[in-house]
């Protein structure tokens, strides 16, 4: 079980805070290990948006699978951000040091950087103030105009909606891309790749939109795309003919669905050669029976 503590300061972004926690939450939902708890120094903290949250002060026992997430606030400087208590910074510090990973939505990154989190890594924040933060921590590399960064084991996301964003790419790292593209899709929201990061998986780049007939189908090539999955098998499978399924398919991804199972071998082969791997073992291993077939898609490519 992983355990997801959001810190809360007056003044917080509901948004900040609810996008990443509705994403662990709908994540536990399907069956991941999570647990949300919120704490404060209050008991109380009332909102940017005015709404009173409740939050105690004690902190759950956090091991190197944990998470601690810090949503931003209201303030137009970051000098004016609220006061945070030394053992805060302190728990921010340990928790990182014993293998954890410490994560930011927007201004919150200031608080990583009272911390210390942020002395010679990359990181981001809302573009009102990512000046502001570069100049108030400049052992910090500020990176602009991404969604997030990541560097060792310290998140940090640009604001407000871009906290899903992290947290959807936190649910991918630990449980597989498809897992994040399941969750997004029940949030209705766009899996969007982060631009300061490689290309996102096949999975993530053909779910950016919302026809429930083709997402299932994907689910199925998902789970299967090592495994001969046959038109018509897909096609019952979601309900509809073959040929209502290919046009859906297409219109909604751009792929016919053999070509997007093809994509995820090709990129799963692409991963196992990197790695080490022949292209024929790698062939074999994501499902193609000839591996001319993998090095004619390479060629294609390349």
């Amino acid at each position: 079980m992983s355990h997801v503590v959001f810190f809360l300061v007056p003044g917080v972004h509901l948004l900040d805070l609810a996008g990443p926690a509705q994403v662990f939450s709908t994540a536990a939902g399907f069956g991941h290990p999570y647990t949300l708890s919120y704490v404060a120094e209050l008991p109380q903290v009332v909102s940017a948006q005015g709404l009173p949250l409740a939050a105690g002060p004690d902190w759950p026992e956090l091991g190197p699978e944990d998470l601690i997430v810090v949503p931003g606030w209201r303030a137009d400087r970051l000098a004016d951000a609220p006061a945070i208590g030394a053992d805060i910074l302190r728990r921010l510090r340990d928790h990182h040091a014993r293998g954890g990973t410490v994560a930011s939505v927007c201004a919150g990154a200031e608080a990583l950087g009272r911390a210390g989190l942020l002395d010679g890594r990359h990181c981001t924040t809302h573009h009102d103030v990512q000046d502001e933060l570069a100049l108030r921590h400049p052992k910090a590399t500020v990176v602009r105009d991404v969604l997030f960064t990541t560097d060792d084991r310290v998140i940090t996301s640009a604001g407000i909606a871009s906290g899903i964003d992290l947290a959807l790419h936190l649910i991918a790292t630990r449980h597989g891309p498809a897992a994040a593209a399941r969750t997004a899709r029940d949030m209705v929201v766009y899996a969007r790749r982060n631009g300061h990061e490689p290309q996102s998986s096949a999975m993530l780049r053909h779910r950016s939109h919302l026809d429930d007939t083709v997402h299932r189908a994907q689910d199925l090539i998902d789970t299967g795309f090592d495994r001969p999955l046959p038109l018509p098998d897909l096609a019952s499978a979601v309900g509809v003919s073959e040929r209502t399924l290919t046009r859906l398919f297409t219109r909604a991804t751009g792929l016919t669905p053999l070509r997007y199972q093809q994509t995820l071998r090709l990129e799963r082969a692409e991963h196992l050669i990197s790695h080490g791997s022949t292209i024929d073992a790698a062939a074999r291993s994501v499902g193609f029976e000839d591996p001319r077939m993998l090095r004619r898609l390479r060629a294609r490519t390349a």
